[in-house]
């Protein structure tokens, strides 16, 4: 179980600062394009989830509160996506389209995603007794909070008034 563990930290490692690099670059807002990486790690989290499940059962049924702890922590990542969302710039570029980059408390809170992902991870897997249903819960944890996020900010990008430009203007949430 140690190896899965070390593999785990690694995936959420690698995983995670491969996200927070693409957040902090000056990007467009696209219409699909924002919402194809969410997909890919939803087809993964499906996946990781299936084999966490049949990784519990191999050993033993699997109880309510593993799920229920699960269920949960996908709720976690949707919330700290609505939450990370507020903090990427959203402005009007000099073309009048709509362009996003993360700040520095954008990262911040992607980091305590992955700790809170750990952490909730790690009971998942305590409460379940076997298996690693909470380790490779991973991608659908990314896919939610991604995804909802990335929706959130469509929905500021959408609101900006045109004619809205320079790095300093902030969208309104609304």
């Amino acid at each position: 179980m140690q190896s899965t563990s070390g593999g785990a930290v690694l995936a959420l490692v690698v995983v995670v600062g491969l996200v927070v690099r693409q957040q902090l670059r000056t990007r467009p807002v696209r219409r699909v394009g924002s919402l194809i990486a969410p997909a890919v790690f939803a087809v993964l989290g499906v996946c990781g989830i299936a084999f966490g499940i049949a990784s519990v059962a191999k050993h033993h049924a699997v109880t309510a509160l593993p799920v229920v702890l699960l269920v949960a922590s996908l709720a976690v990542a949707a919330c700290l996506g609505a939450v990370r969302a507020r903090t990427v710039r959203v402005w009007r570029g000099p073309q009048g389209e709509a362009l996003r980059r993360g700040t520095v408390a954008t990262t911040g809170l992607w980091l305590a995603s992955a700790a809170v992902h750990f952490g909730l991870g790690i009971w998942i897997d305590h409460a379940a007794g076997a298996g690693v249903l909470g380790a490779v819960s991973l991608y659908a944890y990314l896919a939610i909070g991604l995804g909802t996020q990335n929706l959130v900010v469509r929905g500021r990008a959408a609101a900006l008034q045109p004619g809205t430009t320079g790095e300093r203007v902030q969208a309104s949430s609304g």
